[in-house]
């Protein structure tokens, strides 16, 4: 039997609250996180059913031309361009997305404000607190929608986490631990790169890797009240390129060690390192509170593990994974059925729903999105982290 429906095209298929708008995307950036957002603009319309919005994947910013303009054919977009003024000047484009390196974050984001686009702008929201302060200035003067991606707010598993925290699961939180552990550079021979550059990077593994585990921290638990950090840089310099005798100097941290006081009387440990052998990218966490214990790494993406003392009242005891899978958690409901795991991709694809979501339909980014209040609080506390590194002193947090 064929269905017959009185619509051609998405343009005449109609969402429950109007016409489905069409919104024009600028791109700044084609790398691993530019290819995860496309990756993510590609799927939503067919995922979320009927749109939110028609996306119009309009221009593709980078360099060098070849080879953007290679990714603008592999991608779909309609133009390129190896000018990011020129994302700002087209008066079409109403979303501005920056997934370039950290030292093109703040002049295209404060442009784009100024010029009225809403602004998607990847983590670390800046190179440091001064400039990240900046950059929110100017989005809250223009009043246009603004977020930054942390991405792991939106894995199933961790949003679950919040909706239990938030039931009093855990009760008093007593505890939050962190790690994020990767490998890449450990070999001294691995030749510079972006992120081992202060000037355009900010910091090392702190900003790269730590900043998710600060926002999740924040996201979880709350405030920071103090922290005490250690950094260490492990090589000092590199090869300029692969099989190059020239060198370059490493001026960021390899690795960081971090205490932390909470506002709410917790208190934590955060570790973040570049230099673990085996350790390809494990990115956990654990929190334990007065009425139970949770656990997850992002490893294994869609567990959560949890404990909680009404178990033991029950005579039932012990720790049990939960599969954050069902139909009823967080995101699940658009995917697959009950059971069949999700990646690590889909935490971009709920972020950039959510955040077309709140541009088309004028909806709050805060409190499960990151807007760029929350990437400033947390570059203050890289800030401090670094700082107290440097000192070896307790600093507190002021925002």
């Amino acid at each position: 039997m064929v269905r017959e429906h009185s619509f051609t095209t998405l343009g005449e298929v109609k969402h429950k609250k109007g016409t489905i708008p069409e919104i024009s995307i600028g791109l700044l950036g084609y790398g691993f996180m530019g290819k995860a957002h496309i990756n993510a603009y590609k799927k939503i319309p067919y995922i979320y059913w009927p749109p939110v919005v028609k996306i119009d994947l309009k221009k593709l910013c980078g360099i060098p031309e070849e080879q953007v303009k290679e990714n603008q054919i592999r991608y779909g977009f309609k133009e390129y361009t190896t000018n990011w003024k020129d994302l700002i000047a087209d008066d079409t484009l109403k979303i501005f997305d920056n997934t370039g390196p950290n030292n093109f974050h703040a002049e295209p984001v404060i442009a784009a404000a100024k010029a009225g686009k809403d602004i998607f702008c990847e983590k670390p929201l800046a190179r440091n607190s001064s400039e990240a302060k900046e950059m929110l200035e100017a989005v809250q003067k223009a009043g246009v929608k603004h977020m930054c991606g942390f991405n792991y707010r939106f894995a199933p598993a961790i949003r679950f986490a919040k909706d239990l925290i938030a039931r009093g699961e855990l009760g008093q939180i007593y505890h939050f631990r962190s790690r994020y552990l990767q490998e890449w550079i450990a070999d001294p021979n691995f030749p510079f790169v972006w992120r081992l550059s202060k000037k355009i990077s900010g910091s090392g593994a702190l900003g790269d890797l730590g900043a998710h585990s600060i926002d999740l921290a924040r996201f979880l638990v709350g405030e920071p009240e103090s922290v005490m950090g250690i950094t260490k840089t492990f090589v000092k310099e590199r090869p300029k390129a692969e099989g190059s005798e020239e060198k370059m100097p490493v001026d960021v941290d390899d690795a960081v060690e971090v205490v932390i006081e909470f506002k709410n009387g917790a208190i934590g440990t955060m570790e973040a390192s570049r230099f673990c052998p085996g350790k390809k990218s494990e990115n956990s966490i654990e929190i334990q509170g007065s009425k139970g214990s949770l656990s997850w790494n992002m490893l294994r993406l869609n567990e959560l593990q949890f404990y909680s003392t009404k178990d033991e009242e029950k005579g039932v005891g012990g720790s049990r994974t939960i599969s954050v899978t069902e139909s009823f958690h967080p995101y699940y409901k658009e995917w697959w059925p009950h059971g069949h795991i999700i990646g690590w991709e889909h935490t971009v694809i709920h972020e950039l729903k959510h955040f077309l979501e709140a541009v088309a339909l004028n909806k709050d980014i805060s409190p499960y999105g990151a807007t760029f209040e929350d990437g400033y609080k947390c570059a203050v506390i890289c800030d401090a982290i670094l700082k107290s590194g440097e000192t070896g002193q307790k600093i507190e947090i002021e925002y």
